[in-house]
């Protein structure tokens, strides 16, 4: 008998592998062959995505889950194929991307994860760095190691080690502790005259990651509001009086913007840009709070070290809520 159905259930849970129950079934799906294909396929991203919920307030925390996938083949006369089903599988699911390039189902990295080999930090600031536990030993900044460990729990996938103040440089050793896997460099900026803002975002391995703007910065402030004119005429008296004008707001709101410069970076940077770009979830560290805010610049024109030289990046920011609380 030939292949004709299958079935998939997916369990997605928080907290170890394979430690799921039934209250853990979030899908069943069914798809049968279609024409002379010989394979079924299933596409489960954005469901999985679904069950990953990015809430950051300065905590750095591991976003991630598992997702089990139990798989029944039925041929013809609807019966359960023996050979290998039901197939049960079990995958960690982060909130990244692939870009093109990267083909089908890529696994992107297993180390650090951040795509450039530069940070940028003021001067005194400690940073954090996003680790992939599982392949990862441990960490060593100026020569002071940070063991990795894992205990398979989804909140420890992704560990975020902090970067002492004023380091210089940070290698990345393999589970075996002596292969290294990366070096990252560490440039402290001293900025005497502007303030700088630390701008957060989910980057494509679904980690926080850090992006400091060091030079000018421009806030903008862009009211709406709506009009009516009103009858201002005193019955008894039959006059108005000066002080009550014939138009009125009402609906009044504003939004606030950002403009935010990078400093110079080097062309190593252009992919943090990238990711900024493209993040459907940023933060900014504004007067002691962690505010939501939209990347409004929509065109990113790369700077080269050829072509330019030195690089700076001005981007546009809006605040994400409005200036007056219309929370309901």
């Amino acid at each position: 008998m030939a292949l004709k159905t299958a079935n998939l259930e997916l369990y997605i849970y928080t907290g170890t592998e394979g430690g799921y129950t039934s209250t853990d079934l979030k899908y069943t799906l069914q798809k049968s062959i279609v024409g002379d294909n010989t394979k079924i396929l299933f596409e489960i991203s954005e469901l999985v995505r679904d069950y990953l919920s990015q809430t950051f307030n300065n905590d750095y925390v591991s976003q991630a889950v598992w997702v089990t996938s139990v798989t029944t083949l039925f041929d013809d006369n609807d019966t359960v194929f023996t050979y290998g089903s039901p197939t049960i599988e079990t995958f960690l699911a982060l909130d990244g991307y692939g870009y093109f390039e990267d083909e089908i189902n890529p696994e992107l990295t297993r180390n650090a994860l951040l795509t450039a080999n530069t940070i940028y930090l003021p001067e005194s600031t400690a940073g954090k760095l996003a680790i992939f536990a599982e392949g990862v030993g441990k960490v060593t900044i100026d020569s002071v190691d940070t063991e990795i460990t894992d205990n398979g729990n989804t909140n420890q996938k992704i560990q975020y080690v902090t970067i002492p103040a004023d380091s210089s440089t940070i290698q990345v050793y393999d589970t075996d502790d002596t292969t290294l896997l990366r070096t990252i460099i560490v440039n402290n900026i001293c900025e005497p005259k502007f303030t700088p803002y630390k701008i957060t975002f989910v980057n494509k391995y679904g980690a926080y990651q850090d992006l400091w703007c060091f030079k000018k910065s421009i806030e903008t402030f862009n009211v709406t509001d709506e009009r009516y004119k009103r009858n201002t005429v005193v019955n008894n008296s039959v006059e108005y009086p000066l002080y009550n004008g014939q138009e009125e707001r009402y609906n009044t709101n504003a939004k606030q913007s950002i403009t935010l410069n990078t400093g110079f970076i080097n062309e190593d940077s252009n992919s943090v840009i990238e990711e900024l770009f493209l993040s459907e979830n940023v933060w900014i560290r504004k007067d002691s709070k962690t505010l939501p805010v939209i990347p409004k610049t929509k065109t990113l024109t790369f700077k080269t070290s050829v072509n330019d030289r030195l690089a700076n990046y001005t981007i546009d920011f809006d605040f994400a809520f409005n200036k007056i609380n219309n929370v309901r």
